[in-house]
């Protein structure tokens, strides 16, 4: 089965209804765009390659349909895959009286196991569509013999509506891991992967995803700062990991202000973008899995930043018991 029918069978299986990638009518669209070329090539013999030049730079049915349909529908993909996995996950990590009245409502609706099946269906969710805008800029690529449609990607994933940049990918494949011990009920939807783990290669920790398609996605859980496992792991905006008190350390930033105290201007320590830390997300989920699967470590690195955290809310409250009485 072509990918294309795959997608649209996907979508319309879906018994709420998601935004999704309109494959078939960009398809179309580019379609369109090679018979345009192509019969201009015919008309005009070898002449034709100027005119395919000029579409490659300045193509009015891409430039001005295609490229902005997508991006919409990009932007509106990830943002409903974040909303409804935020909201998810925040369910699943309540506590207290909120947790009690949760459950009691999860009862009602088809119980825990219901809630493990959201998470991965919203994990299929994502997959999919993040393959099907894969597969459409190739084909714009393939049409046009260019890398507009790389270039694209990387115009993407600066507006951070790249779907593989979300911590709340991260977080649901994690919700995966921890729970994949309980049978979930067996969806509609196809199996597009064969399910989320926790890797070590060379001792390094990587949380990975097998999809269909032969795609595989693998996230690394090395702190490029202090170059070990990622301990209270937090996501910047930009889709990077790293400790939260890394992070902090790179921001100027003390834990106890927080990384939402840190200047606009500051720059993640990998790709050097700006204003990344503002929106950054605590990865709960994803420190639960750590803990269980790297104990030792855990237990020794917990160790050393209890001392450090000490050491900071010391000096902060100092500085602001100093600036209240005018030291």
């Amino acid at each position: 089965m072509k990918f294309c029918k795959k997608y649209q069978e996907y979508m319309q299986g879906q018994e709420n209804q998601m935004p999704g990638v309109g494959f078939k009518k960009l398809k179309k669209i580019l379609n369109k765009c090679r018979r345009d070329v192509q019969s201009k090539k015919h008309l005009h013999g070898h002449g034709a390659f100027l005119d395919l030049q000029s579409c490659l730079r300045h193509c009015p049915v891409c430039d001005g349909t295609f490229f902005p349909s997508l991006l919409k529908e990009m932007s509106d993909v990830v943002n409903c895959f974040n909303e409804r996995a935020q909201k998810l996950l925040e369910l699943h990590l309540a506590s207290g009286f909120r947790k009690y009245f949760i459950w009691f409502k999860a009862k009602l609706q088809g119980s825990h196991i219901a809630l493990i099946q959201e998470g991965k269906d919203l994990v299929n969710y994502a997959m999919i569509n993040a393959i099907a805008i894969r597969k459409i800029l190739k084909k714009y690529d393939k049409v046009h013999y260019s890398k507009q449609g790389q270039a694209f990607r990387s115009q993407a994933q600066s507006m951070h509506i790249e779907i593989f940049q979300s911590p709340w990918l991260c977080e649901l494949m994690a919700f995966h891991v921890n729970l994949r011990e309980t049978k979930a009920i067996s969806g509609k939807a196809p199996a597009l992967f064969e399910g989320c783990y926790l890797t070590f290669n060379d001792g390094k920790p990587f949380l990975s995803c097998e999809l269909f398609d032969s795609v595989k996605l693998d996230i690394d859980l090395t702190c490029s700062i202090c170059l070990d496992t990622v301990f209270d792991p937090v996501s910047l905006t930009c889709g990077h990991i790293f400790c939260s008190i890394c992070a902090s350390s790179a921001a100027s930033v003390t834990i106890v202000d927080g990384l939402r105290a840190a200047n606009p201007k500051e720059k993640c320590p990998l790709c050097r973008e700006a204003g990344i830390y503002e929106g950054a997300v605590h990865l709960d989920e994803l420190s639960i899995l750590l803990r269980r699967s790297c104990r030792e470590y855990w237990e020794q690195r917990l160790k050393k930043e209890r001392v450090e955290r000490v050491r900071q809310a010391k000096q902060h409250w100092e500085s602001q018991c100093q600036a209240f009485i005018g030291l």
